[in-house]
């Protein structure tokens, strides 16, 4: 997900998205921990998702300020 897709959600939806995310992180490692995941790819995609939504909910939380 571009930086650019997620400043045009609300902060709800932002919530809910990073909530999703790490839901994804944990199923990721799972696979990763079984000997199931085929592409490594997902688990760095994952994490940088996770901190461009906590980068921009940092960003709109300055902002308000």
């Amino acid at each position: 997900m571009k930086a650019s897709e997620i400043r045009t959600l609300t902060n709800e939806a932002l919530l809910t998205k990073l909530e999703e995310a790490h839901e994804g992180l944990f199923n990721i490692r799972f696979r990763l921990a079984t000997r199931q995941l085929e592409n490594h790819r997902e688990l760095a995609r994952a994490k940088k998702d996770i901190a461009r939504i906590k980068t921009i909910l940092r960003e709109r939380e300055i902002i308000e300020k």
